[in-house]
């Protein structure tokens, strides 16, 4: 199959590149480097350097494939709290054009990168595809919601095949956002560089981290899906920010420096995910445990910045 992947020069997109390449199939990355790196597109992939706002550059990479991975949005939470219009334009009004370009171009198979924060605050746990979607206490959260709304009306109006990825928090080699909002980078690379790490609410919020590599097998099997479909990409376990500082500096073996920063907007106190649905329909398992892929990724940053034991 060949297999546009938006997004393909950053963080998931570059491990959802080199698993469509290991599983036989043709890849194009579409990404503008805004936030992605050329280096992180793995040998074998076609490369197109271009933006979603450019309608008629999208069209034309996207002729001759049989379906999208749709990873190029804005995730910042805190950026998109300060900067929600940017986030709107991006997120929102750039993956409606995307759709548009799609139909264009005659490709009419998605699978899209969404997020758990669509749930909002949850009201039970673990989260279920069954659940209602929240109130949403952040703009990325409600830009994630209006894509999987269009998805819809382009499944009703024009026959799309649509696969949903409600990601839970992934972590792994390749994380290099600036600026780095998320906890495993942060803590990590803080602790191999002996500086504070940044704690929000004293390290207590749970989530389901899920490594990348498990995370981009899940969009494998979806490729052959048709209809619409919604599935929560997790581990099923909940863990707090805290354990994650121990269990890295037991690793690394030295103390971590706590930057304590109180609270922070738009986040909910736990998370985590019931992947059962994505079990049963399509045989995916999480393969690697918290503390083996936390010491790939600890062996990652120790490579790429530079660090020896």
């Amino acid at each position: 199959m060949r297999v546009l992947v938006t997004g393909g020069a950053g963080f998931i997109g570059s491990h959802v590149s080199r698993t469509l390449l290991a599983e036989g199939h043709d890849v194009t990355v579409l990404d503008n480097l805004s936030r992605g790196r050329r280096d992180l597109v793995p040998e074998g992939v076609a490369f197109v350097e271009a933006d979603l706002a450019n309608e008629a550059a999208t069209e034309q990479a996207l002729r001759g494939h049989d379906a999208v991975i749709h990873l190029a949005s804005f995730l910042e939470v805190a950026v998109s709290v300060a900067q929600p219009v940017l986030f709107a334009e991006n997120n929102i009004v750039n993956s409606v054009r995307l759709l548009e370009a799609m139909r264009r171009a005659g490709v009419g198979k998605i699978v899209f990168s969404s997020s758990a924060t669509v749930y909002g605050v949850p009201k039970s746990l673990p989260l279920r595809e069954s659940d209602p979607l929240g109130m949403q206490a952040n703009p990325y959260g409600a830009t994630k919601v209006a894509v999987e709304t269009f998805l819809g009306v382009y499944r009703t109006r024009y026959d799309f095949d649509c696969t949903i990825m409600r990601y839970f928090n992934p972590y792994g080699p390749n994380e290099l956002c600036e600026p780095e909002s998320h906890a495993v980078p942060n803590i990590v690379r803080g602790m191999l560089e002996k500086r504070p790490i940044p704690v929000y609410w004293q390290g207590q919020q749970l989530r389901d981290y899920v490594y990348v590599e498990d995370l981009a097998r899940a969009h494998i099997a979806p490729l052959e899906q048709s209809g619409f479909h919604v599935y929560n990409v997790g581990t099923d376990i909940g863990t707090k920010v805290a354990d994650i500082i121990e269990t890295v500096s037991r690793i690394v073996g030295y103390d971590a420096q706590i930057d304590d920063l109180g609270e922070r907007p738009g986040d909910v106190e736990a998370s985590y995910a019931s992947s059962e649905k994505l079990r049963m329909e399509l045989g995916w398992a999480p393969q690697v445990d918290l503390e083996e892929g936390l010491r790939r990724t600890i062996a990652h940053y120790r490579e790429r910045l530079g660090i020896r034991e």
